[in-house]
């Protein structure tokens, strides 16, 4: 029974050190959401005005630019999935690439070949031991991107496009990450980056609102040159940190999740241990107890 009770005592210790780093990284985790959050919050801006200054320089002329114009028959697509370099955040990275996974089925039974890009550990390791080719990757900066490291992503993906499909480029290029909607949840979604859908981006604006008109010079092709690579960057940096907020939104969840578990499991082994402990207690009397009836037992025979 002695060595029933220290095992239990001996798993306390371990599980009861298991909860404080549990509880450590759950705390790490709150912190850094909220600087993403802020962060997040901080891009959207640019990114949206951005945005509107493309479809307006985009409706205001009929220059054909692979920012704005749709191939005649698109047969070759990118797809860049953004994933994160630690685990220990649930079904984060998980639900990334099934979606990733899911949008490239479609591109394929669309006829297109599909080239995949990847930023973040997790998810080059997924396609590494499945075999499956990557265009490229890159990672180290998941947790706290920056814009440099946006540009970084950018400048591949921007030279895809503006290839002819003949020499390796593509016509199409998406992005699939997970959106930070609240603590609580995160939705893994794709969209298209490229090229941009001026029809959409005018169902999104405000109702009444009219885009400025606009004179170009030298010319609205010159001028889409110079936005295409700001546009691309803007919106894989908003994507990055919206994917950096949700990791870190998940480590928090499925960290306290597990120091509640250890909790919990402590709060049962130290039943399992103070019921070994009675029982150790309650054998040592029965000992005591009946070593003394016969000790009294022999005492009285001798006396006779």
């Amino acid at each position: 029974m002695g060595a029933q009770l220290r095992v239990y005592k001996r798993r306390i210790r371990s599980v009861t050190a298991t909860k404080k780093i549990t509880k450590a990284m759950e705390m790490i985790a709150a912190s850094r959401v909220v600087k993403a959050q802020r962060k997040v919050a901080a891009s959207a801006p640019y990114a949206t005005e951005l945005t509107r200054a493309v479809t307006a320089v985009g409706t205001g002329s009929n220059t054909k630019h692979p920012l704005t114009t749709e191939a005649e028959t698109a047969t070759r697509s990118a797809v860049l999935l953004l994933t994160s370099d630690r685990g220990l955040a649930g079904a984060f990275n998980s639900n990334a690439i099934k979606a990733a996974e899911l949008l490239t089925a479609r591109l394929v039974a669309e006829g297109k070949e599909v080239d995949t890009y990847i930023v973040g550990r997790r998810g080059l390791a997924h396609y590494n031991f499945r075999e499956r080719k990557v265009v490229e990757s890159w990672s180290g900066f998941t947790d706290e991107p920056t814009y440099a490291d946006a540009k970084n992503v950018a400048g591949p993906l921007i030279e895809a496009i503006e290839k002819d499909t003949a020499d390796g480029g593509v016509d199409e290029l998406h992005i699939v990450y997970t959106e930070f909607v609240s603590m609580m949840t995160q939705t893994a979604i794709d969209g298209r980056l490229l090229p941009l859908r001026l029809e959409e981006v005018a169902e999104e604006a405000p109702k009444g609102e009219i885009l400025p008109l606009y004179e170009f010079e030298p010319s609205a092709e010159d001028v889409l040159d110079a936005l295409l690579p700001r546009y691309v960057e803007s919106r894989i940096y908003n994507a990055l940190l919206q994917s950096a907020a949700s990791k870190h939104a998940a480590t928090r969840r499925a960290m306290k999740s597990a120091t509640d578990n250890a909790g919990d499991l402590i709060t049962s082994l130290s039943r399992l241990a103070n019921a070994a402990r009675q029982a150790e207690i309650t054998q040592e009397i029965s000992e005591i107890v009946g070593g003394s009836a016969a000790l009294a037992d022999a005492t009285a025979g001798s006396d006779k």
